[in-house]
This record gives structure tokens, C-alpha cells and sequence, in this order.
């Protein structure tokens, strides 16, 4: 074979190897936030940070918007997130009922919608008595942490397209205190593998 010809292989070889090597750019998700409660925006830039870690995998990325800022506006894969009752971690609890969701994703004919309500009083009542003395002195890291693991969860329902759930971890049916707040809680591969492509 000519030098010339098995040069010009090499390089395209090497070229295709490249294009395939580059990688892929996620798809860009704006999550709106809107809290109708009080709230901290310390526990809210840690739930940023931290969901932001547990969506590292999926092949989007997140873009942060206030409702104002969306009014108007063209905005393609847009989610919306409603945070009732008080997002803040206060010293005493308070007596509520635990039983009810942390927080639920809307479906209209079996469709799952971009629009999830997260129920603050009853997160904070979870994560309460998993908390040890020292844990209170981080209060608002925790309850941004424990926030964003609820909305992970109900994410993974969205991009999904489906209420299933896993057996166990992030996507699992229940999410306990424990759990919420533990140093790592992340979605599995096979989680992410159900995420379907945005446009």
C-alpha cells in the first residue's frame, strides 16, 4: 500500500475517533421555582448544588429560573416546582401528620406533567428526627440537600414519562429522613436510563 493512502486512512481514522470522542451536549432543562411559604435561601443554594451533583449523570443540564422570569418567555423543557408550607428547618418542630407525600408530580390522562408540588412541612417533619444535635448546627445544608432529593425524585418522573418507581435508593417508592440526608444519595445508572432524550 502507497504512503500517501495509508496516511490519508490514519487520518480518518483519527478523525472519526475524534467526532466520537467529543462529547455530547445535554439538553438544557429550566427548573422554576416557586415557593408560596417562607424559605432560606441557604437551604436553596444547597439544594441547587445538590441536585445539580445527583443530575451529573443524565444528559441534561439545569438552568435556574424564578417564575417572573419565565413569564413571557420561550423556553423549551421547562419544569415547574411548588414548595408549600414553611421550607425552613426552625429549632422545634411542630406536631404533623407524617403519612402524607414529600411531595407529588401532576398526570393528566396518564401523561406525567412538568409540574410538581413539594410539600415542605412534611419533609422538614422527616427529616427532623434524623437529625442529632450536631446535625442542627448545618440545618439549612441538610434541608437543601433533602429538598433537592425530592425534587430529584420527582425529576426522574418527568424525564421519565413514567410513576414507576425503583425497588430501592433515589427513585425508590419512599424516601426516608435517614435518606434525605445522608452525605451521598444518587440515582443508579439504570435510573438515568430511563430519562428520555430532549429535544
Amino acid at each position: 500500500m502507497r504512503p500517501a493512502l495509508i496516511c490519508a486512512l490514519l487520518m480518518t481514522a483519527i478523525a472519526v475517533l475524534v467526532q466520537a470522542a467529543k462529547p455530547v451536549r445535554p439538553a438544557a432543562l429550566t427548573i422554576v421555582l416557586e415557593f408560596q411559604g417562607p424559605h432560606s435561601e441557604r437551604s436553596v443554594d444547597a439544594m441547587k448544588r445538590e441536585l445539580e451533583g445527583i443530575m451529573s449523570g443524565a444528559p441534561v443540564s439545569l438552568e435556574w429560573r424564578s417564575p417572573a422570569e419565565v413569564v413571557g418567555a420561550a423556553v423549551d423543557n421547562l419544569v415547574v416546582f411548588r414548595f408549600k408550607g414553611k421550607c425552613i428547618l426552625e429549632p422545634v418542630g411542630y406536631l404533623l401528620d407524617e403519612r402524607g407525600p414529600l411531595a407529588f408530580t401532576y398526570s393528566a390522562d396518564r401523561a406525567i406533567q412538568p409540574f410538581s408540588e413539594v410539600a415542605c412541612d412534611q419533609v422538614t417533619a422527616a427529616v427532623r428526627p434524623a437529625m442529632s444535635g450536631s446535625d442542627f448546627a448545618k440545618a439549612d445544608l441538610l434541608l437543601g440537600r433533602a429538598l433537592a432529593r425530592v425534587v430529584a425524585h420527582e425529576l426522574l418522573h418527568m424525564l421519565s414519562k413514567s410513576s414507576s418507581h425503583a425497588r430501592t435508593g433515589l427513585a425508590g417508592e419512599a424516601l426516608t429522613g435517614q435518606q434525605l440526608i445522608a452525605p451521598v444519595l444518587q440515582f443508579t445508572p439504570a435510573d438515568f436510563d430511563r430519562i428520555y432524550t430532549l429535544p
